[in-house]
């Protein structure tokens, strides 16, 4: 058994790694080629999920409830708070016509309604992985009509998680008032419990372990799954216990460090989940699923951007920003998989036609939305002509900065420490990166911006600003790391001047020639010191009494 799974394992990764290098070529997200791969490896073509098919289900699973724990750990409600009711009136409008319209289409095509009902909520929801990603790219998160589209996408993650509570409360067969009662009693309950746990009890849990990388990751995988059983033992969905388990962990200052770590993970099993989804095809359901398929993608590729334009023209954006908003809704989201996934295992739907139409929907829509994502701005211009025709655009929008600093230190030690107080006293806007949580902690207390993770973490890296810094300042001696940061920020920021340490003198030519602008040798530059003391001051125990003074100062004050 172990031997045909290692095989049946080895062969759907080498299928999908092939058909990726295609999609690739093809500028799509990688979730084009696991549904892709999912298809040839089901009943269509080769066949290669029946023999193993309950523990593919099982790593299935996993994928779902880490995909389900980021979400609940990236809920960023200071976010939300600084877009004010904008985002969520657009993305309450959006789910709200969404949803009806998208019934009344699949009513008219002869779907039951239960399963229009799944399908029509399923379709709301854009796929916040493939949005963010591509807005990234293009460098677009931090201008006006990104910001908002976040803070969007933050109010579906609200309302998929509503969504999901529902479920795992209605999945019953209790009456409709039990059921009500029961889902504000269990919405009371996990929310005092995930307030007690993210203010109370993990902090200080988590200071102590975020000391070492291998035990936060550890812990982290640990208490998603221990959190997910342990509702779901009380009556909760697993989905819902890997929401809480997120959200316990999503205001610790750790949680950049924590996504970086659990994303690859994550990713690996997420594969596996759409390769069972695009593997549930066959030549029957395609059949069946090709024409209601085709319709609802017409809708979600052109209806959600028209719901989503006139919804910010009438908060009085402009007309661009209205537009690229609205092309960014133009697909569908990995989590409507999930619902329809919840709604078969609750036995509301069956899944032969909602799962192979909404196969068919993700395909077409993320494809073409992708394209239309990343060339926003050339299809708007395309198209002003006829925007024109309806006069002047009467609102004007500023585009706001994105959040910058002119100098980013790494490693908040003694040395780093010493330049922090000068980076302070020349009133230079700075940020520190540092993996030590004592330091964290510290940067906290006295207001510094700062940012907790490993340099040698490149998704970590993705998230600090570099591409704005003038001046980058390393600290750590570690020249395997010094080489990562230097590689990231040259892909980034080809202007900056960037500064690293090193503990060796033959790895200094290695280091600029990967790019460092100097570097620096502690050792070097205290013997550089001791020398000039003795070339400018005279030898005399009244000379070094002033030293050791100055110091003993330097200690009490950086040390």
């Amino acid at each position: 058994m172990i031997q045909n799974v290692f095989f049946d394992v080895s062969i759907l990764l080498a299928l999908t790694i092939t058909i990726a290098f295609i999609v690739r070529l093809l500028r799509q997200p990688m979730i084009v080629s696991y549904l892709i791969a999912g298809i040839f490896a089901g009943p269509v073509f080769f066949n290669l999920l029946h023999g193993s098919h309950e523990i593919f289900e099982a790593l299935a699973q996993f994928g779902v409830l880490l995909l389900l724990f980021m979400l609940g750990l990236s809920l960023n409600m200071e976010h939300i708070k600084k877009i004010g009711k904008i985002a969520t009136i657009a993305g309450v409008t959006q789910v709200i016509f969404t949803a009806a319209i998208g019934f009344l289409i699949l009513r008219a095509l002869g779907i039951d309604p239960t399963a229009s009902a799944y399908l029509a909520v399923a379709i709301t929801f854009s796929s916040t992985i493939v949005i963010v990603k591509l807005l990234s790219d293009k460098k677009d998160l931090e201008t006006v009509y990104g910001r908002y589209v976040v803070g969007v996408m933050i109010i579906q993650d609200i309302v998929a998680i509503l969504a999901l509570l529902l479920l795992s409360v209605f999945g019953g067969e209790q009456a409709l008032s039990t059921a009500l009662g029961l889902f504000v009693a269990k919405a009371c309950v996990l929310l005092v419990g995930i307030t007690f746990l993210a203010r109370i009890v993990l902090p200080r849990l988590v200071n102590y372990i975020a000391s070492s990388a291998e035990f936060l990751f550890l812990f982290t995988i640990t208490w998603c799954f221990l959190v997910a059983t342990s509702l779901s033992a009380l009556g909760f969905s697993p989905e819902i216990g890997a929401i809480a388990a997120g959200l316990t962990l999503g205001s610790s200052p750790y949680q950049p460090q924590i996504i970086s770590r659990i994303k690859p993970l994550r990713d690996f099993f997420l594969v596996i989940f759409f390769l069972m989804l695009g593997g549930n095809l066959s030549f029957d359901s395609i059949g069946e699923s090709i024409i209601p398929g085709l319709i609802i993608s017409a809708f979600v590729l052109f209806g959600n951007p028209f719901i989503f334009y006139h919804t910010f023209r009438r908060l009085k954006f402009t007309r661009r920003n209205s537009f690229l908003a609205g092309i960014t809704a133009a697909q569908v989201s990995e989590f409507g998989f999930i619902l329809l996934v919840a709604g078969v295992s609750y036995g509301h739907i069956t899944g032969s036609t909602e799962l192979p139409i909404f196969t068919i929907v993700a395909l077409i829509t993320i494809i073409c939305s992708s394209y239309a994502i990343t060339y926003g701005d050339a299809l708007y211009r395309l198209l002003s002509p006829l925007f024109k025709l309806f006069g002047p655009d009467k609102y004007v929008q500023a585009q706001q900065k994105p959040e910058s600093y002119h100098t980013l230190v790494v490693g908040y030690h003694r040395m780093g420490k010493r330049i922090v107080t000068t980076l302070q006293k020349k009133k230079q806007t700075f940020a520190v990166l540092d993996y030590n949580p004592e330091n964290i902690r510290a940067l906290s207390n006295k207001s510094i911006p700062h940012f907790f993770g490993d340099i040698a973490d490149v998704e970590f890296l993705d998230i600090v600003p570099f591409s704005e810094a003038k001046l980058i300042i390393s600290t750590v001696p570690t020249t395997d790391d010094s080489i990562t940061l230097l590689k990231h920020i040259k892909a980034n920021n080809k202007k900056a001047i960037i500064i690293v340490t090193v503990s060796s003198e033959k790895d200094i030519p290695l280091l600029y020639s990967h790019g460092a602008s100097y570097v620096m040798m502690p050792h070097l530059l205290g013997s550089h010191f001791i020398s000039d003391v003795l070339h400018k001051k005279e030898w005399t125990k009244k000379t070094f009494e002033l030293l050791k003074k100055e110091q003993k100062k330097d200690l009490e004050q950086h040390g």
